[in-house]
């Protein structure tokens, strides 16, 4: 029997020769994704043949089965970062680790398999490194161990018959984009390439209770390279973001079959490999200077307060269209604070490049710290401080209204903790430690002197 491609439309199942842009039944963009079909030869329908081949499930009680965060669970050596696994690495789950080129995905993946290495036998598959460069990396990192074994390969049916034999505990495999399987005659890092091999090492491990952390590229906008499908068959998807040449970086799940996605790991990275931040806000904020411009922002980093530096630079535009630009702040929500500053408030903004920066290379998801980012530019084109005891959170309605922030009671705590007085926020907070405020324009009257 042989094998074939052809692609076809996620949306509505019409299926083509070759790859179009536009599904020309649906009208659906970007929605054909190459799939592997057998060819029968004249053969049966494949409805007839499924009958045929069917048969009965075994299927058992689902009160004598033994849940599955009841399973010894692999342990790393970073705290946050087991938290953010759930408890740490389930025995049979596929873990799916995603970041951009250098931030440190062997690095930590190495890492940890010098801590599981004590303990339990280890492989680490290579498809893009030999085995000179990793042991560079092992002895740099510490992870000389004789439980920890290293095979260099790209063949995704070898890998998974190796993972079959049951002889290892944990299975690294680095990457999932450089693997490919025989029977298909596409090249590696292709749709088919990557969903099949992906399909055949998770058979594997879930055969056999071996852990697997597969290894995936991203593309220039920083999402997980390969079909969407790759992220539904594994179990948790984590994504190691940051900057790669300096700042902190974070490892947060995305997907988590065995836990919350509300938890997040905080790494620096050192020349003895990353290392764990355990006071970030401290560390953030160790070198600021309270100018113009500069206001602290009590966020959130999943369920961890974090206290952070948001910086704001307003000069003259010389150009007719003034430029907005934006350091780990969304350029979009920068631009729609502004309108809302300009319309709420006396400020005139449309004359005046604006550049935002969030210290540290921290990334803010956090509607909270929308008056913080108000207060920062509102502070830079007035040349006028916010005085040091005052940490600011809150949301900005399109009214300029002051609303309610998720967890201010940990954001508060937070605060008192590194010393500040006061933290200005939302009116529907009722603790003496915050001082209310309905609105964008008294919030600005009041506090920026």
């Amino acid at each position: 029997m042989k094998t074939k491609s052809q692609f076809v439309c996620q949306q509505c199942g019409a299926s083509y020769a070759k790859w179009v842009g536009q599904c020309t039944n649906c009208q659906a963009w970007n929605s054909l994704v190459e799939q592997v079909v057998s060819d029968s030869n004249g053969a049966k329908s494949a409805l007839e043949k499924g009958r045929a081949s069917g048969k009965k499930l075994d299927f058992v009680k689902i009160s004598t089965i033994v849940p599955s965060d009841a399973k010894a669970r692999l342990l790393t050596e970073f705290d946050d970062l087991n938290n953010v696994l759930g408890g740490g690495i389930l025995m049979g789950s596929v873990s799916l680790l995603a970041g951009q080129p250098g931030i440190g995905k062997s690095t930590l993946l190495m890492q940890i398999c010098a801590e599981i290495a004590k303990q339990h036998n280890v492989l680490y598959v290579s498809g893009e490194e030999s085995a000179g460069q990793v042991k560079l990396r092992a002895v740099r990192l510490g992870a000389e161990s004789n439980k920890l074994s290293f095979a260099a390969s790209t063949s995704a049916n070898d890998i998974a018959k190796t993972i079959e034999t049951g002889e290892f505990d944990l299975v690294i495999v680095d990457s999932i984009q450089t693997l490919a399987m025989d029977e298909i005659s596409s090249a590696p890092g292709t749709v088919s390439q990557v969903t099949n091999s992906g399909n055949l090492i998770i058979r594997a491990a879930k055969s056999t209770d071996t852990a697997v952390v597969i290894v995936g590229h991203v593309t220039k906008d920083g999402t997980l390279a390969g079909p969407k499908v790759l992220e539904h068959l594994v179990d948790v998807v984590l994504n190691f973001e940051g900057d790669r040449y300096g700042g902190f970086k974070t490892v947060r799940a995305v997907k988590n079959r065995f836990g919350s996605t509300n938890e997040v790991a905080i790494f620096e990275m050192l020349g003895s490999g990353l290392r764990e931040v355990q006071n970030p806000s401290a560390a953030l904020l160790a070198e600021r200077t309270n100018t113009d411009g500069s206001i602290i922002l009590a966020t959130l980093e999943g369920n961890r307060p974090i206290l952070v530096e948001i910086q704001a630079l307003c000069t003259k535009s010389n150009f007719g269209y003034p430029k907005r630009t934006a350091s780990g702040f969304d350029i979009n929500r920068l631009n729609l604070l502004i309108a809302v500053l300009e319309r709420r408030t006396k400020l005139k903004l449309s004359d005046k490049d604006i550049f935002i920066n969030v210290v540290g290379g921290m990334k803010l998801a956090d509607s909270a710290a929308d008056l913080a980012v108000c207060m920062a530019i509102a502070s830079a084109v007035a040349g006028r401080k916010l005085g040091e005891e005052y940490v600011v959170f809150g949301e900005v309605g399109l009214g300029g209204e002051i609303r309610s922030a998720f967890r201010a009671d940990q954001r508060i705590a937070e605060a008192k903790k590194l010393g500040f007085k006061h933290a200005i926020g939302p009116a529907t907070i009722h603790d003496k430690f915050v001082i209310p405020v309905n609105d964008l324009r008294t919030s600005l009257i009041k506090y920026i002197k």
